[in-house]
Formats: structure tokens, C-alpha cells, sequence
């Protein structure tokens, strides 16, 4: 069992230690890019592990036949993590959003070199890009899946950041009273579209710098 680890600062000002990886393979998940995972840059907090690992396990029963996929988290030892602004304590986690082809059947989101693993990627104000739709049904069985599993950790979820237009999309699915009342999403612009993928902060109490 790996060493709790401990998180020092805020997620823009921080640093980590004992941070572990996210695992390479599940039944229904995978990261965005393993070369990047082998450059380190899937490290969180023991905590925020437990509870995503937790969450994709109950997914296999909770939205079978869904893939999904997480993409950046941060350094072994937190720290500035370009081109991000935050990510550097451990509690900060990338989510890709699960895709749909045009036969509606789960996809993995096609990510590569080409666009920055996935980053560059830009859907529509429908959730459309090319033949791929946003599963907005498997990203709220999601969060509600987080909220569960971080609860029954013993942390929470501090904050999600997705686009705003999506929002009411979200609120929709079966889960949509539950997120209203349970999930904090940002309001207001961010520096960078959240379309792609949705940002996910966890809410552990952390030492000062």
C-alpha cells in the first residue's frame, strides 16, 4: 500500500509528496497519452487516486460498455505544471469526455500528437466534433460516481470546470437534479476552453507552504 501522501499550498501555488500515478489500463478507462504518463505527468494525491480508480470501478456496473479516458494531473512532487495554471498540489484531475460515434456506441476520444492529445480537440456548441458527440449521460453518471467515492474517502469535490454551455445539457441527463445540488461547477470565464475535457478539484485538506 503506497504512503499517504501530503499536499502543501493551493492547487496554483503548491507542491506534493509521496504523489502516485494513475493507473495505465482498467477494464473501462485509460490516459489520454501513455507517453505523457510515462513523462510523469499522471501523478495526484493517494487520496484523489483511491477515489478515481473507486468511481471508474463502479462505473463498470453503473454505465457498462462506456469508455473513458483521464488526461493531465501533475508532477510526483507537484510544483508548476506548464501550460496549466493550477495541477500543482496533487487535487487537480483532467477528465476527457467520453465520445459517441455516429452509431451511437462509446468511443475512445482520438487523441495524439496531432492534437495535443486531445487538448486541441473543439466541439461545437452541440457537443459535436466530426463524427464524435459528447456523452453527456456517462459524464454525469460520472461525477456522481466522484461524489461517492470521494465521500466515502473522506474528501470531496471541490470544484468542476466544464464549458457553461454544456451545463444545461448536464442538468438534463438522469443525474441532473444530483449534480445541481451536489457539484459545484465554476461560473463565470476561464482562460481556457473546457469543452474537451472537464477539470475536477478534490477537496483535501493540505499543509502551508
Amino acid at each position: 500500500m503506497a504512503i499517504e501522501s501530503t499536499c502543501y499550498g493551493s492547487k496554483s501555488n503548491g507542491r506534493l509528496e509521496n504523489g502516485v500515478q494513475l493507473p495505465l489500463q482498467g477494464k473501462n478507462f485509460f490516459p489520454y497519452s501513455k507517453l505523457a504518463s510515462d513523462l510523469g505527468r499522471t501523478y495526484v494525491h493517494t487520496k484523489v487516486h483511491d477515489v478515481v480508480v473507486a468511481a471508474y470501478h463502479a462505473l463498470e456496473l453503473a454505465a457498462p460498455g462506456k469508455i473513458f479516458m483521464y488526461g493531465e494531473t501533475g508532477w510526483k512532487i507537484g510544483g508548476q505544471f506548464r501550460p496549466h495554471r493550477t495541477h500543482q498540489n496533487g487535487l487537480s484531475v483532467d477528465f476527457m469526455v467520453p465520445v459517441l460515434n455516429e452509431d451511437g456506441r462509446s468511443v475512445p476520444l482520438p487523441t495524439g500528437f496531432a492534437n495535443r492529445f486531445g487538448y486541441d480537440l473543439e466541439f461545437d456548441g452541440d457537443g459535436k466534433y466530426r463524427n464524435y458527440t459528447i456523452d453527456f449521460e456517462a459524464i454525469a453518471e460520472h461525477f456522481y460516481q466522484l461524489h461517492i467515492a470521494a465521500k466515502m474517502e473522506g474528501i470531496g469535490l471541490s470544484q468542476v470546470i466544464f464549458d457553461l454551455a454544456y451545463l444545461p445539457r448536464l442538468f438534463q441527463t438522469r443525474r441532473g437534479a444530483f449534480l445541481r445540488e451536489h457539484v459545484t461547477f465554476l461560473q463565470g470565464k476561464v482562460w481556457v476552453r473546457h469543452d474537451e475535457h472537464y477539470h475536477v478539484d478534490f477537496a483535501v485538506t493540505c499543509k502551508p507552504l
